[in-house]
């Protein structure tokens, strides 16, 4: 399966949906994603997770390193994730405490 990615602005985040699975073949996609954003100055970002089916630990990695280059900015970085198989894993992972992960995209505007 693909990865589909696809940018709005809303009231002064960058939202960037992504659809599909996240894995080593597609994760490339997503990174150079948020490389592109955080270059072009927008450091305030919100991933959503709704549209994924699949995530492996290429994606995490790239989620952990898309927070990076966000926080070397000054900027932030949240997910939409209510997927229970997808918040399993960041749980597992301890990566739940490191992201903020909202329910939903009007939780984590509001935020």
């Amino acid at each position: 399966m693909d990865l589909t990615l696809t940018n709005r602005e809303v009231d002064g985040h960058t939202v960037v949906s992504v659809g599909g699975e996240i894995d080593v073949y597609t994760a490339p996609k997503l990174r150079d994603q948020i490389s592109d954003l955080v270059g072009a100055g927008k450091t305030s970002l919100i991933i959503d997770l709704e549209g994924v089916d699949f995530l492996d630990s290429t994606g995490l990695g790239v989620l952990v390193g898309g927070l990076k280059k966000v926080r070397a900015q000054d900027g932030s970085m949240s997910l939409i994730c209510s997927q229970d198989r997808l918040l399993k894993i960041f749980r597992i992972t301890g990566l739940a405490k490191v992201f903020t992960i909202h329910p939903d995209e009007q939780t984590a505007l509001s935020a």
